[in-house]
């Protein structure tokens, strides 16, 4: 199998100064774990100027479309690192579904954000930060020229990036629904879930505001606010941006094992040292939310166990915590080995929407929020993954997710609703998922319209 191409770089612990140098580029793309806050992930991807680009058509079904990524990874042959290196991508996939990629709702367009995006690149700059390296990583068929020219950009100074203009929000965020809506569509919820309609329904609602300038600029303030293991940033086009501070991870596949790792269960961080562990006992020990957990774990057994080899899908994490500057999470972990017939994407899309976010029984709880929601969900809830060469794949659940979209900037929170929820409840763990997104983008960045 061929070996990719290496070239060391000064070790940068935030990647930003690295992704600064072409953040306006076609395609610009930062794969990005948090550090040097965040108390996991190991590696940051970054690259642009893809090679081809996939987005669905409006007469296309979800598994033709995922035939044409089939189709696109193909176009870049196998590539291995050099032993023992441990380098996550090759070249190959990087992109994002939106929720609406569905098979229930499927749609190629979503308020003028392709439903899917998926670019196929074949260089990528990678920091390991468990080893404190950089390296740019260019794929066997890239010719030397070309390799030399992408050095050449990351070694210059980040000072020397063109500027553009500061982000700033013209008003403060706003609910899209009273919150006498949203405790009535709560009721309704409860009604579908005493009538046997399903056990468990994700509810969420949106929060918008208006901006101006680059959303670039917000994405670093957020990144230093609320640092995560699966944060990203996409540059779509000039007048669209994903900027993601996403804690979940969807599906990994790593030679050939499959993983999962579902959120379900919240609280509030403390305001001091022992109402923090206050809270995140409450959370440990609270048999409703692990009973939400289950659920959702035994659904990604079923979800996972059409794609893994008989026998194999194992339960090694049940209802552990994890902790982030504004939420305690309760987490589990589902594994399984892919079985010969299948790849990851089939594993990633066949697989689609995560559980953790619409409930269960699945097709219902979709349907259900199809009913309710006043708005669509977009990048929110969707997945931001990459797929390399080899097969080795990681993608994230696209929670703490803002899209950027001509002038207008949307984050969504929401929770898992069952029989025994308390609607006030809910509705402040709606409000204490994001509230954080919003207070940093507002206390940084807020200028009335009348201030231009």
């Amino acid at each position: 199998m061929p070996i990719c191409q290496l070239y060391p770089l000064p070790y940068q612990p935030d990647p930003s100064d690295y992704f600064q140098l072409l953040r306006n580029q076609s395609g610009a793309v930062l794969l990005d774990s948090g550090q040097p806050h965040s108390q996991r992930g190991r590696f940051d991807i970054i690259s642009a100027w893809p090679l081809a680009t996939v987005t669905p058509t409006a007469a296309e079904s979800l598994a033709d479309f995922r035939q044409r990524c089939h189709s696109l990874l193909k176009q870049l042959s196998r590539c291995q690192a050099p032993s023992p290196m441990e380098l996550p991508f090759t070249g190959g996939l990087i992109g994002y579904l939106t929720y609406e990629l569905n098979n229930l709702a499927h749609c190629s367009e979503v308020e003028g954000l392709a439903s899917a995006t998926v670019a196929l690149y074949d260089w990528a700059l990678i920091t390991d930060h468990q080893s404190q390296s950089c390296w740019l990583m260019c794929h066997s068929s890239v010719p030397n020229a070309r390799c030399t020219e992408l050095l050449a950009i990351f070694s210059s100074p980040a000072s020397g990036a063109a500027p553009t203009a500061p982000f700033h929000l013209t008003d403060k965020f706003r609910p899209r629904i009273s919150p006498e809506r949203y405790r009535a569509d709560l009721q309704q919820i409860h009604n579908y879930i005493a009538a046997g309609d399903c056990y468990q329904v994700n509810y969420t609602q949106r929060f918008s505001s208006n901006y101006q300038g680059d959303a670039w600029h917000a994405y670093r303030s957020l990144r230093k606010r609320c640092p995560t293991p699966f944060a990203s940033f996409i540059r779509v086009n000039a007048q669209q941006a994903i900027l993601s501070l996403s804690p979940e991870r969807f599906i990994q596949v790593r030679q050939g094992q499959v993983e999962s790792r579902p959120i379900k269960g919240t609280r509030a961080r403390g305001q001091s040292t022992t109402e923090d562990q206050a809270l995140a006992a409450e959370l440990m020990a609270s048999t409703k939310d692990q009973a939400e957990n289950l659920m959702i774990v035994d659904l990604l057994r079923n979800d996972l166990g059409r794609y893994c080899s008989t026998g194999s899908i194992r339960v090694p994490e049940l209802f552990a915590l994890e902790s982030y500057p504004n939420v305690h999470h309760m987490v589990s972990s589902v594994t399984g080995t892919l079985a010969p017939q299948y790849s990851p994407l089939d594993v990633l899309m066949g697989s689609f929407p995560g559980g953790s976010i619409t409930g269960a029984p699945k097709r219902r709880a979709m349907q259900i929020i199809a009913e309710l929601e006043a708005s669509v969900r977009s990048i929110y809830c969707g997945t931001i993954f990459y797929l390399d060469s080899r097969g080795e794949m990681d993608s994230s659940i696209s929670i703490r997710t803002l899209l950027a979209n001509h002038g207008e900037i949307s984050c969504w929170g929401g929770g898992g609703i069952v029989y025994d929820s308390n609607i006030d409840e809910e509705y402040q763990e709606s409000l204490q998922k994001v509230q954080v997104l919003m207070d940093t983008l507002e206390s940084q960045h807020l200028v009335r319209t009348a201030d231009f």
